[in-house]
């Protein structure tokens, strides 16, 4: 569970809460019924629109990835790619053949397949570089639609404000109910500001940054499998994979990778 994300939004609830109640306002007064429908119903009306209807009724399984910390197991790269190395460098390349079944990450059993059927270096590069980037692709994809919906939430938002002025101006013989007319017209607009800024936006970023790890994850194997393909030193390669990690974690494990 990431404890941040929960953080995030149970805090910023609170914050919400607090400016409320410290500005002499009440909880009743933004909370508005009609103004939920226009900017939350209305902007994801509009992602339907613009996306299939996979991709849009998916984007909520997707935004649940943000409450989870992802282990792309680094150390486990490492550890493997240079067990994998030394049994190389001992029996040959073909002798990795009765080791593929038994590694769960698909990615490098896929590259090590290729090594053990003798495909060139840059043939492997090549191939395990674009599912690399198709998976990136993938994942990119599922951001856009927050950020798009980002967009329209505001917009929104500023329509119901519109539509509220009208109602306002509409009545304006009522002297005693425009100024809670207005203030019920606003509250849209801070609606979609909300899920703009507070919530759909913050879900796309943490779900870039964890794309981003995985990407390294995936950096790591490639240049493992090629290593091995080359026939490098595996200690040459574990020193070359520990350099994808940050100074903290490399120092916590390197004497464990690197050890004879």
């Amino acid at each position: 569970m990431d404890i941040a994300t929960i953080i995030g939004l149970v805090g910023g609830a609170a914050m919400i809460v607090m400016s409320v109640l410290t500005s002499g306002g009440t909880m009743g007064g933004i909370i508005d019924i009609p103004s939920v429908f226009m900017t939350v119903g209305g902007s994801f009306m509009a992602v339907f629109i613009a996306f299939p209807l996979k991709q849009t009724i998916g984007v909520f399984k997707v935004m649940g990835k943000a409450f989870k910390i992802p282990d792309f197991g680094e150390k486990t790269i490492i550890s493997k790619m240079m067990d994998l190395s030394n049994k190389a460098r001992r029996e040959g390349i073909l002798a990795l053949e009765d080791s593929l079944d038994d590694l769960d990450d698909a990615f490098m059993r896929s590259g090590l397949r290729l090594v053990v059927d003798g495909t060139d270096g840059a043939v492997i590069r090549t191939i395990m570089e674009n599912e690399m980037n198709q998976c990136e692709a993938r994942h990119m994809g599922w951001v856009n639609i927050l950020n798009q919906w980002a967009g329209f939430a505001p917009g929104f938002g500023m329509m119901g404000t519109v539509l509220g002025l009208i109602g306002m101006l509409n009545n304006l013989e009522d002297k005693s109910s425009l100024g809670p007319n207005m203030a019920v017209a606003l509250i849209t607009t801070l609606y979609g500001s909300m899920m703009a800024n507070w919530l759909i936006t913050p879900f796309g970023q943490k779900l870039i940054a964890q794309n981003a790890n995985e990407m390294r994850s995936k950096e790591m194997v490639i240049e493992g499998v090629l290593a091995i393909q080359a026939g490098e030193n595996p200690r040459i390669m574990g020193q070359k994979l520990l350099t994808y990690l940050d100074p903290v974690t490399r120092k916590a494990i390197e004497a464990d990778v690197l050890k004879d």
